[in-house]
This record gives structure tokens, sequence and C-alpha cells, in this order.
């Protein structure tokens, strides 16, 4: 008598000398110790593992890349302005896709507004200082887009935006004046408003550490 092992569906022993044999309409397939694994006809479902290994095992090659990149900021933000100074070469030489360049605009707008906001909107926070000593305490400014997704956002929007110049299809025939006309006028009305957020509820954009407080020195 055989030993059956169950295998997931389309997973099967393989080795040398391996044999399959086909009991009640069942395939079991007998390794080189006589093992037998169960198996039956998958409907595709080999390929369908292999691709979603493939794409597991990208994303965790990608997420091993972002971590090894985090603590380097200052070579970060380098790389991205040297991409993006190759796409703006790019855009001047092929004197098309501006609709392109505006919607990376627009895009680098809306992450600029959430690197400059706090993560808990003064408006909705419930939570109201019950002393002076409360108010007075230190907190640190908490940003709805850290400064690592602020980078990642701000690089896969030109990779994007760069690879979009490669198709005709996105080159849409624009008055380019306007856009840019257009674009600071909306890039002075959301700062404005945003500044003005920021005088209401007293808050800066960034953090500068908990003050030190140094003791009076030894008279003696």
């Amino acid at each position: 008598f055989f030993s059956a092992r169950w295998r997931s569906p389309g997973v099967f022993e393989q080795g040398l000398g391996c044999r399959q044999k086909e009991i009640g309409g069942m395939a079991f397939v007998q390794g080189g110790g006589g093992d037998f694994s169960l198996g039956d006809d998958d409907g595709g479902l080999e390929q369908s593992n292999a691709a979603e290994k493939a794409v597991h095992q990208f994303e965790m090659r990608y997420t091993a890349l972002k971590d090894s990149l985090a603590p380097h900021k200052a070579g970060r933000w380098a790389g991205t302005g040297f991409c993006f100074l190759l796409y703006a070469i790019r855009v001047y030489y092929i004197q098309g896709w501006y609709i392109v360049t505006y919607a990376l605009g627009i895009y680098y707008l809306n992450i600029m507004i959430a690197f400059l906001s706090p993560l808990v909107d003064p408006n909705e926070q419930s939570e109201l200082p019950t002393s002076e000593q409360d108010a007075a305490e230190f907190k640190p400014f908490v940003r709805r887009l850290p400064e690592f997704k602020c980078w990642h956002s701000v690089t896969r929007g030109l990779f994007f935006a760069f690879g979009a110049t490669f198709f005709s299809v996105f080159n849409i025939p624009v008055f380019w004046p306007i856009l840019v006309l257009y674009f600071f006028a909306l890039l002075i009305m959301t700062l404005r408003r945003q500044i003005e957020h920021m005088i209401k509820h007293k808050y800066i954009p960034i953090s500068l550490g908990k003050p030190h407080f140094k003791g009076k020195p030894d008279s003696n």
C-alpha cells in the first residue's frame, strides 16, 4: 500500500524517477522514495500561481529597495532632482506633451499641500488643552504625508510622466502659456489658503526639536 501526501492544486512532487498513477479518477505521482502525492487537473492554476508568485517577488524586491533607500534622504532627493532635470530637457527638445507636464504640476501641488498639512486637522481635533501646562507642552509637527512617502510619490509621478512622453496619444495640442498661467494661479491661491490655515491654528510645518533648558551655573 502506498502513502498519499496532499499538495495544493497544481503542485506535484518532482524528481528523478517520478511516476504517475491514476486511481479512481485521481492522479497520484510517485517520487523516487516511493511516496505518492495527490494531483489533479488544476484548470490553469499553475500559470496563475506562477504569475502571482512573480508579482509577489517583485513587490518584495521593490519594498526591500525602498527600505534600503529610506536612510539616505539627501541622496534620494538629489537623484529625483537629476531625473526631473532630464525630464525637463526632454520636454524642451520634443516641444510637446505639455498637458502631461501640467498634470504632473497639479499632482505635485497636491503632494505639497499634504506634506505641509498636519495629520490631524485642527478644525476636527476634539482634545483641547485643559491647562496652561498642557497648552505649552511640546508637540512635534506630524505631517499628513511623511517625508519618505512624499519623495516616493514625487519620484513615481515623475517616472509616469516621463514614460507618457513616449506615447503620442498624450501629446494633446494645447496653448501652453495658458496652462502656465492657470497653474501659477492655482499655486498662489492654494498657498494663500494654506498660510491662512497655519496662521489661524498657529502651527508651522516643521519641527525644530524639543527645547532643552539649562540650569543655572554653580556659583561655587
